[in-house]
Parts: structure tokens; C-alpha cells; sequence
């Protein structure tokens, strides 16, 4: 199960929405819906995604520019109907994918990506979680600073578990507005 808000901060402090994402299918589609939950277009949205304990996200949209994303374990949520969304290639690291290249079909040594080396018969990706998509590392992944001008340390950030969504909104000051949503 999943939970989202979005945490509007105003002049007044924090405003708390919940919000449905079945109509998001980008980052982009992502950063509008958090626009949109605010009157002033120069404040600050975030939006707080977690799947039970198991991996939580603050996407922080500050007016007009690119959204910033923090994912706390970005195999579990490649594995999830968000990390789509989420974990874009420049999140990862990663040349957005040329569709049209051959080379993105098979390796050098002519095996397709994920399948076993014939010389050694290990997996390329042995340490990846094997239900994450191909090249998603297991951990943290983006800007685990985005909070740190609101009061929430990287090393804070960092070091949630469990109900994190509940302890960010605690450390910003907005554990009551969150609430009224929850």
C-alpha cells in the first residue's frame, strides 16, 4: 500500500494535501500536480511517497525549476508502480536510453544484457536485486540534501526507517497538517 501528500509551504507554515497518482506517468506529470497545490508558483511542494515501510521518496519542487527527487532504496521502488517515475536515467547515472541503438541490445561480447557470461556463468548483475530493473542499485539513490535549508539534515535524511514519511514531516514541523491527510 502506498501513501502520498503533498506538504505546500506558505507564508502561514506547512499545508497538507493527500493526493492521488493515478493519472502520473512522468516526473514531469509529477512536478505539475505539485504545482498546482499551491496558490504562489515560487513556493516550496513536497511530495512524500512510501510503500509501507519499505522505501519512502521526497520529490521537492521549488517554483519553475526541475523537481529534485531523494529515493531511499531504489531497488525496491524499481520494483514498485512509482519507481517508473521515480528512478529516471539522470536519477541513476545513466544516458538516457537511445531506443534505436543496436548496442543497447547486447552486450560487447554479444550476450544480451542480464544473461549469464559463457567464460564464467555469473549473472553481469549478481550483486543487483534480481526483481529491480537491470542497473538499479540497492540503497539511496538523488539529492539526499534537498531538505537541508528546511532543517533536515542529509545525515537525518539518510538514516530514516519505517513510517519516514511521518519523522520527515515531524523534523519540518509539519507532523499536524500531515496528519489531517493521513
Amino acid at each position: 500500500m502506498y501513501f502520498a501528500a503533498l506538504l505546500a509551504r506558505t507564508e502561514d507554515g506547512w499545508e497538507a494535501s493527500d493526493t492521488e497518482l493515478d493519472d502520473v506517468e512522468t516526473l514531469d506529470d509529477l512536478a505539475d500536480l505539485a504545482r498546482e497545490a499551491t496558490a504562489d508558483a515560487d513556493e516550496t511542494v513536497l511530495v512524500l511517497l512510501e510503500q509501507e515501510d519499505i522505501w519512502y521518496s521526497v520529490i521537492r519542487i521549488d517554483g519553475e525549476d526541475d523537481p529534485r527527487v531523494f529515493v531511499s532504496n531504489a531497488a525496491a521502488a524499481g520494483r514498485s508502480a512509482y519507481g517508473e517515475i521515480l528512478l529516471t536515467p539522470e536519477l541513476l547515472g545513466r544516458e538516457p536510453e537511445d531506443d534505436s541503438a543496436l548496442d543497447s541490445l547486447t552486450d560487447l561480447d554479444g550476450t544480451e544484457d542480464g544473461e549469464p557470461d559463457a567464460d564464467t556463468g555469473a549473472d553481469a548483475d549478481s550483486d543487483a536485486d534480481p526483481d529491480a530493473p537491470p542497473g538499479t542499485p540497492a540503497g539511496p539513490v538523488g539529492d539526499s540534501e534537498l531538505l537541508a535549508d528546511l532543517g533536515v539534515s542529509e545525515k537525518q535524511l539518510l538514516a530514516l526507517h519505517g513510517d519516514a514519511v511521518n519523522e520527515i514531516a515531524d523534523l519540518l514541523g509539519a507532523a499536524d497538517v500531515l496528519e489531517t491527510v493521513r
